[in-house]
């Protein structure tokens, strides 16, 4: 089944408490979802009946699973739910760099996991997972890693759930405005410009969202020598 609409749709939203993920069940509200489970490790009140409140841990093995035994209408899950910051590789502890990759690569590849089945079974749907311009440079060291890995992850889920109708799209962004990015003045995106961009390649079956220039640039300079994207190497 190809996503045409969110007419009638059914969307989970990981990390909804959040403020992309705040946005992304707005939009989805917005674009006429029938319903939105909005998950988090503590769910809040929405003042909208078709939101879903809903507990999901996606470091816990037992919440992820509990969570697609009970949301099994789900057309549409938006795998945004993550942790920013982080240590370097070679100077941070094991115990940084094994949280980095618990909530960035196995939390996102465990709702993934879960929901693929459930996806199947409404017809395919549509799987989008959030990813970073920092998938493909890696200046955040555990960050970065943990986001590169959730790339490949996402292009080797695009092709094993193919063959079951469900369209798996990754999204790469820098800076968005939003509480986590509050302790920088870089240049931010607006969050409502990137979830709307990113519902809008759902919709039009793409496989791959740059929601901003600099994502854009950083794309195209991977087939650039390497002096390209890492200057500081320069001697």
């Amino acid at each position: 089944m190809s996503l045409t609409t969110f007419d009638s749709a059914v969307v989970l939203v990981t990390g909804a408490n959040g403020g992309l993920g705040t946005e992304f069940v707005r939009q989805a509200l917005e674009a006429g979802a029938a319903k939105v489970y909005a998950t988090a490790r503590t769910p809040r009140e929405w003042d909208d009946a078709r939101v879903v409140p809903l507990q999901l841990d996606v470091t816990d093995p037992e919440s992820v699973a509990a969570a697609a035994a009970t949301a099994t209408d789900v057309t549409v899950v938006v795998n945004n739910a993550g942790i920013g910051a982080g240590s370097g590789i070679a100077t941070g502890t094991d115990a940084e760099l094994r949280a980095m990759f618990e909530t960035n690569f196995f939390g996102a590849v465990a709702v993934a996991r879960a929901f693929a089945p459930v996806l199947a079974a409404n017809g395919g749907g549509a799987l989008l997972n959030v990813h970073s311009v920092l998938s493909w440079i890696g200046i955040a060291g555990a960050y970065s890693a943990a986001k590169a890995a959730l790339w490949s992850a996402t292009n080797s889920l695009r092709l094993e759930l193919a063959p079951q109708g469900t369209l798996v799209t990754g999204l790469h962004v820098g800076w968005i405005d939003t509480p986590m990015a509050a302790h920088t003045s870089d240049p931010k995106s607006d969050p409502a410009v990137v979830v709307r961009d990113s519902y809008a390649a759902l919709l039009a079956g793409e496989y791959e969202v740059l929601a901003d220039e600099l994502s854009a640039s950083v794309k195209q300079g991977l087939s650039a020598p390497i002096l390209a994207l890492y200057p500081q190497l320069a001697g």
